[in-house]
């Protein structure tokens, strides 16, 4: 069947379709039913199964005699190391790693925290979690000690297993101060941490502390244990608008399901191919995309430790991907902006075998059409945008190519995925016209694996996604849904800004600048006004190798969005700067530099790539008369 036909099943059939879909998992008890009303704030998925995520995601190919197929291909250029391991290999590792924590009392429901650096280890613990119930909760690894302290606080976490450093383009990150001083800081103390020595950056030993290597070598190897369909996977947190952390809780049976129908018809990944998510274990890419569903589907994943540019350079990337012969690539377009704006020729590119690769996957923040044709002009591949959020685990919006490839619209995520009924809503909750900017919502019930609430906080979740649109999940996206069904994210709903009386998205003007062929990467932000209410406010980084007077590029992108957009717009602000704020998975820190513009109260976001950036942005306010105008 096609996208159509699956679409409209889901939406009509929910039951029979996604107890089809089930039948892709291996159960200790199968589902006598797809949905149930838990009295939690949503119905939930598959809870009346029993079922094991290691089992499916690593036991099962090695028991249906795939044992000696690659796994996981590590490639660390910053470590100058390559490594594969085998389904067979893994097994050993999960299974041994889970006996150390099942001999020290963790067991089904505990939490387990894994603050790691890129490494093969961090999907290893991931999985010896899910071997024995353990409840894991991912920290990006080197967060900030009070970040991390908050975590420690909320999950209450019986051990944490952490990596001694982290490793970035020509420095070494000590993590094992940030987690001591995260435990002192925390009221809630962890009984064990275990440690992965790594010899570019060892660190000092405590009491609490038990050594990662010798531990698994003496371990006792650990069976998997079959847990509840509701039963959490993991908790990962989010930043939430109040600035306390929202802990978005993973259901494990639908987990499996979704994720596994996502890796064949949206991904076009075959067990056995080689797939590739650039992101890190800390977000949630990293648990969906480079460990889970891959290993689930049967497919090898890479792990990879390391930038888009600086490790060594522009050419990393295509070097990957011809290396390990990847056929599908995910990443967010930040990252390709990186590349361009580093390589705008493309020649980097030159002696790197792409033949094996189909498709390449945008995800994370908006896809501009000019990112997306440099990308498919250098490749020759077809560039796939696609829209989702860390409480979905997975794509709400998508080109199902593996299903039925559809016909690309730039600047699109294209379609709602099998059990998303997405609507664009008006302030009051009415569904309006097509072509008409909205609040995106989806109609409840969610499909599989999507959020079921918040960790310890079902109030919080129902204020936070269910209480603006009774019915509806509210994604907190602004957008619209043309003739055809498409459907196109314009910016966040806090980016929808109003200039005298009209509603503007920033997202669009971001589009119309960066066709500019001088701007490599933009921003756009709504500034207070006394006379208009808000006015937009671009920032603009320029491609590597311009030298042009930053005024007449100022003045070329006024008149396009003018042009464009037209003087309803009322754009007229722009600067130029080096670097635009970011948090480390790629997301521009657009709030941030609004309160920075509007002289509100901020504080660092937790989540922030480099901290001196917002300094360098509040200097470039200061230019055009802003901050605390």
């Amino acid at each position: 069947m096609g996208w159509k036909q699956e679409y409209e099943r889901a939406r009509t059939d929910p039951e029979g379709y996604w107890m089809d879909q089930a039948k892709a998992i291996d159960w200790d008890v199968p589902p006598a039913k797809a949905l149930h009303d838990r009295g939690g704030p949503v119905p939930e998925w598959f809870s009346d199964a029993r079922v094991n995520t290691c089992w499916n995601a690593v036991d099962r190919h090695v028991a249906a005699g795939h044992g000696n197929r690659v796994a996981i291909i590590y490639d660390s250029p910053v470590t100058q190391t390559v490594a594969r391991i085998t389904y067979a290999e893994l097994q050993d590792r999960v299974a041994r790693l889970a006996g150390v924590l099942t001999a020290r009392g963790v067991g089904k429901g505990d939490r387990v925290i894994i603050y790691m650096s890129m490494v093969p280890e961090a999907l290893v613990a991931m999985l010896a979690c899910a071997r024995i119930g353990a409840i894991h909760s991912v920290v990006f690894g080197g967060f900030a000690a009070a970040e991390l302290a908050v975590r420690i606080d909320d999950a209450r976490p019986r051990a944490i297993l952490a990596t001694s450093c982290g490793i970035e383009p020509g420095r070494i990150v000590a993590y094992k101060p940030l987690l001591d001083g995260a435990i002192e800081m925390a009221d809630h103390k962890p009984e064990f941490c275990v440690i992965l020595q790594r010899p570019e950056g060892p660190a000092e030993m405590g009491a609490r502390d038990v050594d990662w290597a010798s531990a698994v070598v003496a371990a006792d190897p650990a069976p998997c244990v079959p847990v509840e369909g509701h039963h959490p996977a993991y908790v990962l947190y989010t930043s939430g608008t109040t600035g306390a952390p929202k802990g978005v809780v993973r259901p494990t049976a639908g987990h499996l399901v979704a994720l596994d129908w996502t890796m064949e018809n949206i991904y076009d990944a075959k067990p056995g191919e080689v797939f590739w998510a650039a992101s890190d274990v800390g977000w949630v890419v990293g648990h969906s995309y480079i460990c889970y569903a891959p290993l689930i589907h049967g497919c090898t994943t890479v792990v990879f430790e390391g930038k888009p540019v600086g490790t060594p350079d522009a050419s990393t990337f295509w070097r990957v991907m011809a290396d390990h012969g990847v056929v599908s690539f995910f990443t967010a377009p930040t990252a390709f902006r990186a590349v361009k704006r580093e390589d705008p020729s493309g020649a980097q590119m030159a002696g790197h075998d792409l033949s094996k690769l189909r498709n390449i996957y945008l995800a994370g923040e908006r896809a501009d059409p000019d990112t997306i044709e440099w990308i498919m002009a250098k490749t020759g591949k077809p560039v796939i945008d696609h829209w989702w959020q860390t409480e979905t685990g997975y794509a709400i919006a998508a080109n199902p190519v593996g299903l039925e490839a559809l016909p690309v619209k730039l600047g699109s995520p294209a379609v709602p995925m099998p059990g998303y009924d997405v609507q664009v809503l008006d302030d009051a909750g009415h569904p309006v016209a097509p072509g008409t900017l909205g609040a995106i919502a989806v109609k409840l019930p969610l499909p599989p694996g999507t959020l079921p609430t918040l960790w310890n906080a079902d109030a919080r979740f129902r204020k936070s996604y269910l209480e603006t649109f009774p019915g509806f999940y509210e994604t907190g996206d602004a957008g619209m849904v043309d003739e055809d069904g498409y459907l196109w994210i314009m910016a966040r709903t806090d980016d929808v800004i109003n200039v005298a009386g009209h509603r503007l998205s920033t997202g669009a003007m971001e589009e119309v600048l960066a066709t500019h062929p001088d701007v490599a990467e933009c921003a756009v932000i709504g500034v207070a006004d006394s006379l208009k209410g808000q006015l937009p406010l671009g920032f603009l980084c320029l491609s590597k190798g311009v030298d042009r007077d930053a005024g007449e590029v100022v003045a070329e992108c006024v008149k396009l969005v003018r042009d464009k957009i037209g003087p309803v717009a009322a754009f007229k602000l722009a600067c130029v700067v080096d670097r635009l704020p970011k948090t480390r998975s790629g997301k521009i820190l657009r709030a941030t530099m609004v309160k920075i513009a509007d002289g509100g109260d901020w504080k660092m976001p937790a989540t922030i790539d480099d901290p001196a950036i917002l300094g360098e942005i509040s200097e470039a306010l200061g230019t055009l008369g802003y901050p605390g105008r």
